[in-house]
C-alpha cells in the first residue's frame, strides 16, 4: 500500500510519515518545488536521515506567481499557501497509479487545511484516498511525540533552512522588490527535523 506523503522536513510532516509507516504503508515522501531555489534539498537530507524514499516534484512557476499576487492583494499569506497546497495535492493525485496521498496537516491548522467538502471533492475527482494522520492531534500532543522521536531545530521562518512552500514564495516577493515581512508574520517560528533522537525506531 503505497502512499505519497507531502514532506517539508518539519516536525508535522515527519511525525505523519512515522505514523504512516507504523500503520503499514509504503511511504514515499514528496517535496514540492518551483525551480527557483534548491530548498528541496533540506527535506531530502532529512528524509535520508530518517530512512524514507524521497522525490522532488517540480510544479509550474505560474502557480507560485499567482500565489504571490494573492499575497500582495490580501496583505497576508494564508490564501496563497492554501492555493499552492491544493494545486500540489491535485498534481500528485492525478498521476497514474497514485491511489493514496497524505500530508501533515493537524487539528489546529488554519492553512493549509482542506475542509470536508474539499476533501471529498479531491478524493472523488481523482479517485484517491487522502490520509491525514495528525488531523485529530493538537499542538501539545504533537510536540510531545516529536520531542521524543526526533532531534528538532526551531528558528524564525526567515532564518530556518527549510523546504516548505513559503521559501520560494518569500524569494519571489523579494525578486519583485517586496519585503516578505510586510506580508508574513515577523515572529513566526518553524521547525526542521535533523534526525532520530535515539536511532531509527522501526
Amino acid at each position: 500500500m503505497e502512499v505519497y506523503h507531502f514532506y517539508s522536513g518539519g516536525k508535522d510532516s515527519s511525525l505523519s510519515a512515522y505514523i504512516l509507516e507504523k500503520m503499514g504503508y509504503d511511504v514515499k515522501l514528496i517535496t514540492v518545488n518551483f525551480g527557483l531555489l534548491d530548498s528541496w534539498r533540506y527535506a531530502k537530507e532529512t528524509a535520508e536521515r530518517l530512512g524514507f524514499k524521497h522525490e522532488v516534484v517540480f510544479l509550474d512557476k505560474i502557480i507560485l506567481e499567482k500565489a504571490m499576487e494573492m499575497c500582495i492583494k490580501d496583505g497576508h499569506p494564508n490564501n496563497a499557501i492554501q492555493f499552492i497546497h491544493e494545486r500540489a495535492l491535485e498534481e500528485i493525485a492525478k498521476r497514474e497509479n497514485v491511489e493514496r496521498i497524505s500530508d501533515g496537516t493537524r487539528r489546529d491548522d488554519r492553512v493549509p487545511l482542506l475542509d470536508q467538502r474539499k476533501t471529498r471533492s479531491l478524493e472523488d475527482r481523482f479517485k484517491v484516498q487522502y490520509i491525514r494522520p495528525l488531523l485529530g492531534l493538537g499542538y501539545k500532543t504533537i510536540r510531545e511525540l516529536t520531542e521524543k522521536l526526533f532531534v528538532v531545530e526551531v528558528k524564525e521562518s526567515e532564518e530556518l533552512e527549510k523546504s516548505d512552500y513559503e521559501v520560494e514564495l518569500r524569494h519571489l516577493l523579494r525578486e519583485k522588490g517586496i519585503d516578505p515581512l510586510t506580508i508574513f508574520p515577523r515572529r513566526h517560528y518553524q521547525s526542521r527535523v535533523l534526525g532520530w533522537r535515539l536511532g531509527e525506531p522501526f
